[in-house]
């Protein structure tokens, strides 16, 4: 595994390239976006201290990527090729497992979510999840995440500063 430093900015992976790598954040945050045909961007996963993120999709489907890999503030990640956990060569395979795992497991849980909670129920998942994040993450991209637009989350907060 190789060691990166990255600045805050720094693309890590981009649309349509082959999805070798995986990136655990050992300081920093990073996180993964898919834009639309209109240009809009949609926040998949945030990857804070000890999470791992790459586009497992386009790994396990054998496609070219969708997602892009940011660094949203200068981190240090491990730099992983997914081939060598998949195949069992990968020295510290049981920890990147167990970090996939856990990033299948916060997506599918996110998925479910998206279907059937109200936006004020994502937005308590993403505070109980991220908790160092509300302040270290714009409040486009937690609206990204959300799947709501800035001024709905506005509202939301608003509503839970009233009922608290």
């Amino acid at each position: 595994m190789e060691t990166l430093s990255v600045e805050k900015g720094t693309i890590l992976q981009t649309p349509d390239t082959d999805p070798r790598h995986g990136y655990f954040v050992m300081q920093g945050l990073l996180r993964s976006y898919f834009v639309d045909d209109s240009g809009k961007e949609y926040t998949m996963i945030f990857a804070p201290q000890g999470w791992t993120i790459g586009d497992l999709e386009a790994f396990g489907f054998n496609r070219k990527t969708r997602l892009v890999i940011e660094a949203l503030e200068f981190s240090v990640v491990r730099k992983f090729d997914l081939r060598d956990v998949a195949s069992g060569h990968s020295p510290d395979l049981a920890i990147e497992l167990k970090h996939m795992h856990r990033r299948v497991g916060a997506l599918q849980l996110r998925v479910l979510m998206l279907m059937s909670t109200s936006a004020l129920d994502r937005y308590e998942y993403f505070l109980q999840t991220y908790p160092e994040l509300s302040n270290r993450v714009s409040q486009k991209l937690i609206a990204s995440y959300l799947g709501v637009t800035p001024q709905a989350l506005s509202t939301i907060r608003k509503r839970r500063v009233k009922s608290e």
